[in-house]
C-alpha cells in the first residue's frame, strides 16, 4: 500500500519475519522472559517517548540537538553536499530538521528516504516536512530497518544515512554490527552515515537517564504490556510492575526490566496462551549501549566504513560521527 501526494510518499512494507504476536508469544513463554524493545513504539509509546526527550534527566536528545545546532553546516560540508539524506527511525524529525536545513541550502534541493516502523507518525512527519521545506522531497518507508533498507534505491550523487539518537544503542554489539553492514549495503562508496552515540559516564547519570523521577519512562515501558491487552486481548495487570533500570559498566549497557511486584495470571487470549508470572520476575524489555571512541570504530570497521570525524556536546556526553563508507 503506498500513501502519497505531490512531493512526499510512504509505502508500508511487508512484516518480515516474526509478527508481534509471535514475538509476544516467544518471549512470553520462554525464561528468561523478554519483549522485543521495537514494540515499544505504537503510537501511544512514540508520544511517551517524545515526553521522555523534554526530561532534565535525558540528556541525550538535547545533547545530539546541541550538537546538530552547532555543526550541522560543517556536517553536510564535511560530506561533500548530498542531495539524498536517508534516516533510520527519525520519528517525528525535529532533530533531522537541522540536517535537512543544512543540506538544502547547501544544494537547493535534496530527497529524504526515511525508514520508520511508526507508520502514523512517518506520515505526519511526511507531510509537515515537504509544507516547511519547498525544495524537499520525501520518500518514507514504513517498516522495520532491514526491510527498509532493502527497499531503498538511490539515485542521487551524494547520500548521507542518519542513525541518530543513539538509536544503535538499543542492539546488542553483534546485532549491530549486523545492521552497519546492512547500511553499508544500502549505500554506496563514498556515501556517509552519522551515527549518534551516547558515551559512557557515571553511573548515576545513565541510571537517572532511564528512570526519571516523574516516571514517564516506566509508563513508556509498560505501554508494551499495555499493548498486549489492548492488540492481543490480554489482561496484564500493569500496576503490579514495577520499572527498572540498571547499568552495567563492563558491558557499557543500561538494561531495563519490567518487575512484577505481586504473582499473577495472565490470559493472551489472542495467542490461546496463559501465563502465571511469579513475584520477582522479570520481563527484559530494552537495552541501551554506551560507547567510547575505541568502541565507535570497532563498529565501524566491522561494517564497512571509516570514523572521518566526531563531535561532542560541550560536556562530552554524545559523540556524533561522520563514518565513510569504504
Amino acid at each position: 500500500m503506498i500513501l502519497t501526494s505531490e512531493r512526499w510518499r510512504v509505502r508500508r512494507l511487508p512484516i518480515r519475519g516474526e509478527s508481534f504476536a509471535d514475538d509476544v508469544r516467544s518471549g512470553l513463554s520462554s525464561p528468561p522472559r523478554s519483549l522485543p524493545a521495537k514494540y515499544l513504539y505504537d503510537a501511544l509509546g512514540c508520544a511517551l517517548f517524545e515526553a521522555i526527550t523534554e526530561l532534565p534527566e535525558y540528556y541525550l536528545t538535547r545533547a545530539e540537538r546541541e550538537i546538530l545546532q552547532r555543526e550541522s553546516d560543517a556536517i553536510i560540508g564535511a560530506m561533500d553536499r548530498p542531495d539524498e539524506i536517508v534516516e533510520l527511525g527519525g520519528g517525528s524529525g525535529a532533530k533531522t530538521r537541522l540536517i535537512l536545513a543544512a543540506a538544502l541550502r547547501a544544494r537547493g534541493a535534496v530527497q529524504f528516504h526515511a525508514i520508520d516502523i511508526a507508520e502514523a507518525t512517518l506520515v505526519e512527519a511526511s507531510r509537515a516536512m515537504v509544507n516547511d521545506y519547498p525544495d524537499l522531497t520525501v520518500l518514507g518507508y514504513a517498516g522495520d530497518y532491514e526491510a527498509g533498507l532493502e527497499a531503498l534505491r538511490l539515485s542521487g550523487e551524494r547520500a548521507l544515512a542518519l542513525f541518530l539518537g543513539s538509536n544503535i544503542g538499543n542492539l546488542e554489539r553483534a546485532d549491530a554490527g549486523a545492521l552497519m553492514r546492512r547500511i553499508r549495503a544500502a549505500l554506496r562508496r563514498g556515501d556517509g552515515l552519522l551515527l549518534g552515540t551516547d558515551l559512557r559516564k557515571d553511573p548515576v547519570v545513565l541510571e537517572a537517564a532511564y528512570d526519571d523521577a516523574l516516571g514517564v519512562t516506566a509508563a513508556f515501558e509498560r505501554n508494551i504490556l499495555a499493548r498486549i491487552n489492548r492488540e492481543l486481548n490480554g489482561d496484564f495487570d500493569l500496576t503490579r510492575f514495577r520499572h527498572v533500570a540498571a547499568y552495567d559498566s563492563a558491558s557499557g549497557c543500561v538494561a531495563s526490566h519490567l518487575v512484577c511486584l505481586r504473582s499473577q495470571d495472565v490470559r493472551v487470549e489472542a495467542l490461546d496462551l496463559d501465563l502465571r508470572i511469579f513475584a520477582g520476575e522479570r520481563i527484559h524489555v530494552e537495552n541501551s549501549y554506551k560507547y567510547d571512541e575505541a568502541e565507535i570504530d570497532a563498529i565501524a570497521a566491522d561494517g564497512g566504513f571509516a570514523r572521518t570525524k566526531t563531535w561532542y556536546d560541550a560536556e562530552r556526553r554524545f559523540a556524533l560521527s561522520l563514518l565513510r563508507a569504504s
